[in-house]
């Protein structure tokens, strides 16, 4: 079969962009309810956001096999394996609730992390289904499927938070419906069988692939952003309630949150093709620098809100840019490990910060705790600048 030369988008890739929206809408519901699930099921506030973390724990865990797994099995039947996963977790959920057990809990949003791990490769599934030159756009429509997430997770959360006796366990009831729809629609979505290439094709040493200023720029990119954006959106709903929020503003405050961060997706591709990685990913850490600056403000909801949503901007424009300069980084046979490595350091930054993000707030403070994230968001920055000193010099430097 020749190579799909137009640039239209397959319909495959629309499907992976609803599956998508179904992960982040069940992200978005988790965000919202686990850590005032923990803040009333945990011994002691320090751990009120132990079940997020132990989420990203599981995301991070699930990394490295769930890449091994799809390099040897395919797509489709990594992406059922996690779908599964994650479904089991949250009748683990479900049950621990109802017994009223903080540990089980924090196992089961383990479980459902790993799901979510699986899951956080729909972005490269689409990559191989676009035809040559619609990477950026491929990637921009799958994520934006978090759109429609950003109004139909909130939405979910507000409706199950008391839909039966005990405090938030409809949430898992609706979550659990979640994974059922995306595992329907992954039973339907086309995707491409192995390439022979990608399990015995030319591997360099790995010297080499560290070698490339781009794949350290792109890894990084990916880590600043994810581990800001996570730790300040972690912090959001404990924060929200310490300032006398109720929790219908929590919920709209991550909705305009969860939009932020995929209603650009419909033309991040487009502009980074036009400005180029570097500026983008530079875009993004300023816009991350400028929500942690704005959190200094006096707490408002008006304020939250505008955090949040500087903090969803910076997100998208340095975690997109920074998947599409991935793929320049890898041979296909390297792709596999590669991408592993990636999402393990990526989720790994999340989980810690997930972790970090209680014992912060209680000892910071909401001011404080964003404060501190202003050096960490410059990092890229830094990287950028270095490498376009070394650039001037003569040196090997990314190009666009």
């Amino acid at each position: 079969m020749p190579p799909v030369t137009s640039s239209r988008l397959p319909g495959g890739v629309l499907l992976l962009s609803l599956c998508q929206a179904l992960l982040v809408s069940g992200n978005i519901l988790l965000i919202a309810v686990s850590p005032l699930i923990g803040q009333s099921l945990a011994p002691s506030p320090w751990l009120s956001t132990l079940p997020v973390a132990t989420q990203w724990l599981g995301l991070m865990l699930a990394t490295l096999p769930a890449s091994l797994i799809m390099g040897r099995l395919g797509r489709k039947r990594g992406f059922v394996i996690g779908n599964l996963i994650g479904f089991a977790g949250t009748v683990a959920a479900y049950l621990a609730l109802l017994a009223n057990h903080f540990a089980a809990f924090t196992v089961a949003t383990m479980a459902i992390g790993v799901g979510i791990g699986f899951g956080q490769l729909y972005r490269f599934a689409a990559i191989e289904l676009a035809p040559s030159g619609a990477r950026d756009r491929a990637i921009g429509l799958v994520m934006g499927g978090g759109v429609l997430a950003a109004f139909f997770g909130p939405w979910l959360a507000r409706i199950s938070q008391d839909a039966v006796t005990t405090p938030f366990l409809g949430s898992f009831v609706g979550l659990g419906a979640l994974y059922l729809i995306a595992l329907a629609l992954l039973l339907v979505v086309p995707l491409p069988p192995l390439d022979p290439s990608t399990r015995h094709g030319k591997r360099r040493p790995l010297g080499e692939l560290l070698a490339q200023p781009k794949l350290w720029l792109a890894v990084l990119a990916a880590m600043i952003g994810y581990g800001v954006m996570n730790l300040a959106m972690t912090a959001t709903p404990l924060a929200m309630a310490s300032d006398g929020h109720a929790f219908h503003h929590v919920s709209m405050t991550i909705q305009w949150h969860v939009l932020a961060m995929f209603a650009p997706s419909f033309f991040t591709g487009q502009l980074t093709q036009r400005f180029g990685t570097t500026r983008m990913i530079a875009l993004g850490c300023v816009l991350l620098c400028a929500s942690a600056l704005s959190a200094l403000a006096p707490s408002s909801l008006a304020g939250f809100n505008v955090t949040l949503i500087l903090l969803g901007l910076g997100w998208n424009f340095t975690f997109l840019p920074a998947t599409g300069l991935l793929t320049e980084c890898h041979l296909p046979a390297e792709k596999a490990r590669v991408q592993a490595a990636n999402e393990f350091l990526v989720f790994s930054t999340a989980a810690i910060t997930a972790l970090a993000a209680g014992p912060l707030i209680q000892w910071l403070g909401w001011q404080t705790l964003n404060l501190w994230l202003l050096p960490m968001a410059a990092l890229p920055l830094i990287l950028i600048a270095a490498q376009r000193l070394a650039f001037d010099a003569g040196r090997p430097q990314i190009k666009e």
